[in-house]
């Protein structure tokens, strides 16, 4: 391995050269393997964003802000943990090594969660998918950092970062080609495209080498790797550790506790659209009709039920309201009839579907005269069925479009980021982006409407959250020594995590329990506006640490 020149040396200022001159072969293959294995990470993580709304549904029959939350806090838990591990075992066992298994562990988890069940084993799987999502960041810029000469350092590194957003964009790609099957498996495909970069880690395993930095610094006898009682023992690192974790500890919760549910936002608010149109054009007859045969013949709700499998196939709120009631208590095996569903909607409307805020004089109205006992036609049940997959087939359309711009926002963030801080430092770098990063992700979850909006609101939010990004990969792996390098930029990323773990599910809190009364757009809307105020802990914490503007890495 070749090391271009004394990592000791500051540098030059007066040096024009492009930051790629001087580069030799095995530093240019260490950059893409690095840049490939997050740039799958994250894809990863994008698909879970996208299939998550189509995910919940299907596993919960209903949509849930509640466990939308859940789902995504316990995949942060397991990123944070796997964080921690194996930024651990990269300073103890070496980088490479390290990084290789992060890839199989995400890979291998990612494909089975397309085989899940029930809520609770697809949760499970998440967990296990983050444990190599999270361990594969920190190890990753960690043996760009210290293969790269001095120069080529951060820009190194803001590629690597950036290139995290072509992985979104691959993501995004995948979900708007899977949306024109009209499938309800689409979610369980996305995550089997997944699995693919296991074959990665088979490629990389026989070229990848240590870092002779590190290499040196484990043949020392006295030298602690990857040792915790080091990085708090010592006040400098201990003091820049903690900082860094609420610096990450904000833009994680801006990114997965707002950023990411903006899919949720648009799903929420185009169902609506969506829903409008189709009344527009007099679909709310077949959801009438469709609910009084049910109610004059509850025999036939299984049958039904096979073919529209949730009350999101129906338009109307008041037909969404009536066939829950029916379909819970067909389960429970209480006798549906139209007073048995009116009783069990005046005591479940509000949490069940907080979108419908119905009166039982509405419901009545609605339901209608209790018709003769008459089969349900089949032709009413296979259109509301289609109707329903076509309307989820636009919104992942729209999702996937929303992960496109958001991402294709970032990739220029990240690289704004680079700028702003080789032309005025880090810290202030990470200042703008914070209060833009604010401002402009409160106005899209405040504003956003239509179509239109998307499309301009949505990739200036992706640019100034994920600038914030690009900072922690050029910032952390500078804050640390090379004993503790891995271990102290796991420790900000995922310590943040774990922290930030809970900002999905105070959204998910606050959108189904504090304002899920307002409408289901609307929830989604006052939760991630008052969720912004996270961004203004990661200014707090700009004061404590230090500028490390054209330094040399420390020791």
């Amino acid at each position: 391995m070749h090391v271009s020149e004394p990592l000791s040396t500051p540098v030059d200022a007066n040096d024009k050269r492009p930051w790629w001159a001087g580069l030799n072969g095995y530093q240019w293959f260490v950059l893409v393997v690095a840049v490939l294995g997050w740039l799958f990470d994250t894809m990863d993580q994008q698909l879970f964003n996208i299939a998550r709304p189509k995910a919940v549904i299907e596993l919960m029959g209903a949509p849930s802000a509640k466990w939308a939350g859940i789902s995504t806090c316990i995949f942060m838990l397991g990123w944070a943990t796997g964080g921690i591990i194996f930024g651990i075992l990269g300073d103890r066992y070496g980088r490479a090594k390290t990084m290789t298994l992060t890839i199989l562990l995400y890979s291998l988890f990612t494909g089975l969660s397309a085989f899940s069940v029930y809520i609770w084993d697809f949760a499970f799987y998440r967990f296990l998918t983050g444990l190599g999502v999270g361990g594969e960041f920190a190890v990753g810029v960690t043996l760009v950092a210290e293969v790269m000469p001095q120069r080529a350092r951060a820009h190194a590194l803001a590629w690597l970062q950036a290139c995290s957003a072509i992985g979104n964009i691959t993501a995004a790609f995948v979900g708007l080609a899977l949306s024109q099957l009209n499938d309800v498996k689409t979610w369980r495909y996305m995550f089997l495209i997944g699995a693919i970069p296991a074959f990665l880690a088979i490629f990389i395993t026989r070229r990848l080498r240590e870092p002779e930095r590190w290499q040196a610094m484990r043949d020392q006898k006295d030298v602690k790797l990857g040792s915790f009682s080091e990085l708090f023992g010592n006040p400098r690192w201990r003091r820049n550790a903690l900082g860094g974790v609420l610096l990450a500890t904000s833009g994680v919760v801006g990114l997965w506790g707002i950023g990411f549910f903006g899919f949720d936002l648009v799903t929420a608010v185009f169902r609506q659209t969506f829903e409008k149109q189709a009344i527009a054009k007099g679909e709310d007859k077949l959801d009438r009709q469709l609910v009084q045969r049910l109610l004059s013949n509850p025999a036939e709700l299984a049958g039904v039920q096979g073919s529209i499998r949730s009350p999101n196939q129906l338009v109307t709120p008041e037909a969404k309201l009536f066939y829950r009631a029916m379909l819970t208590l067909h389960e429970d095996k209480q006798p549906i009839t139209r007073a048995s569903v009116l009783t069990w909607t005046d005591e479940n409307q509000g949490s069940s579907v907080p979108s419908a805020r119905l009166s039982r004089k509405q419901l009545e109205e609605f339901a209608g005269p209790t018709p003769e006992q008459s089969p349900v036609e089949n032709e009413i049940v296979e259109h509301i069925s289609n109707r329903g997959k076509e309307i989820d087939s636009r919104l992942l359309f729209w999702a996937a479009m929303y992960g496109l711009l958001f991402n294709g926002g970032a990739f220029f963030g990240i690289h704004f980021y680079r700028r702003l801080a080789q032309a005025m430092g880090r810290r202030g770098a990470f200042a703008i982006c914070f209060v833009a990063a604010m401002f402009t992700t409160a106005y899209v979850f405040w504003f956003l409407e239509s179509f239109t909006d998307v499309c301009w609101m949505v990739p200036i939010m992706g640019f100034f959250q994920l600038a914030i990004f690009g900072g922690y990969a050029i910032y952390f792996p500078e804050l640390f020594p090379t004993r503790l390098r891995s271990t102290g930029t796991s420790f900000c990323y995922n310590v943040g995590r774990y922290l930030a773990a809970f900002g999905p599910l105070t959204l998910g809190f606050l959108a189904s329990i504090i304002f899920g009364n307002y409408g289901e757009a609307s929830s989604w809307r006052y939760a991630g506006v008052c969720m912004c105020s996270f961004y203004l802990l990661g200014l707090a914490a700009l004061p404590f640490l230090p500028e490390t503007k054209d330094q040399p890495l420390p020791e």
